[in-house]
This record gives C-alpha cells, structure tokens and sequence, in this order.
C-alpha cells in the first residue's frame, strides 16, 4: 500500500512507526522532519492530506505532540478523514466506522507497543459495506462537497 507519512518532529515513535511500515512492505513517501524538511502541523497535516486526497498515497498517517493539529489540518483537505487513535480498538473503530484514510498518533502519549497495536488493527480493519454504519460514511462523505458548494466570498466592511 502506498503511504503518506508525515510528522512535525522526528523522534524515537516515528522512526519506529517507520521502519514498522516498511517491514510490513509498504511504500512510503515521508514529509516533514521525517524527511529533513522543517514543517510545521498544519503544513505536514495539510501536505499528507492532499497525498491522500489526490490519490498520490492510499492512506496516511500523521504524528505531532498531541495529534490533534495534524488531525485538524488534515480534516481541512476534501476528501479526508483523519482520526486521532490512541488504542488499538479506536483505530478498528476509525476503519470500520468511519472509513478514516488518516491515522494521527500523538507524539507524547503513544509507545512503540502502542503504536504497534494500533497499526495492527488499522491495516486489519475495512469499512463496513452494508447497513446503517455504511450508510452513515456515505453521509459523512457528501460533507465535503456541501461546504465547499456553499462557500461564498466573504464582504469586508
């Protein structure tokens, strides 16, 4: 699968989060730090969410101090829906649920074990096809275009 992986520091979590990904044989494209690049949160969130959004990457996976920039950043891109999972049962939850293409981890509150655990069940897990939970995603989907559809310019006094 090919992976967009990005971060606003490089640290003991991502090096790890890396090697883990490569080890289970996907082809990643890093950003920020990770590739010697100074980026700020909500430049790495929006820069792995256009790779998602456009279809350069399958998925991302994005990490800063509390993952809620880069998850917030992120979830500006059309197209993109980025969870924030700090287990594994709410990284299954974001798959099957919600069909997130983005996984964040916070960078202070996540182990390598953790880590682990929660890409175990991320790469484990697909979205629902049938039922209500599907009809729910279709649902969050067609957000995107509602707002984009229904902005207007703004009139300055």
């Amino acid at each position: 699968m090919k992976l967009a992986v990005g971060s606003d520091e490089k640290t003991v979590l991502t090096d790890f989060v890396v090697e883990e990904l490569k080890r289970r044989g996907h082809d990643l494209t890093l950003s920020g730090p990770l590739e010697g690049e100074a980026m700020g949160w909500p430049d790495v969130g929006e820069k792995i969410g256009a790779e998602v959004s456009s279809g350069k990457a399958d998925q991302g996976i994005l990490f800063c101090w509390t993952g809620t920039g880069v998850t917030i950043a992120a979830n500006k891109v059309p197209g993109v829906r980025a969870a924030l999972c700090w287990d594994a049962e709410t990284a299954k939850g974001a798959r099957m649920w919600d069909d997130a293409n983005v996984l964040a981890m916070s960078l202070r509150s996540t182990s390598p074990a953790v880590a682990k655990e929660i890409l175990d069940a991320w790469f484990s897990s697909d979205p629902v096809k049938t039922g209500v939970d599907a009809e729910l995603i279709e649902r969050a989907k067609k957000l995107d275009s509602k707002y984009l559809n229904a902005q207007k310019p703004r009139k300055t006094a």
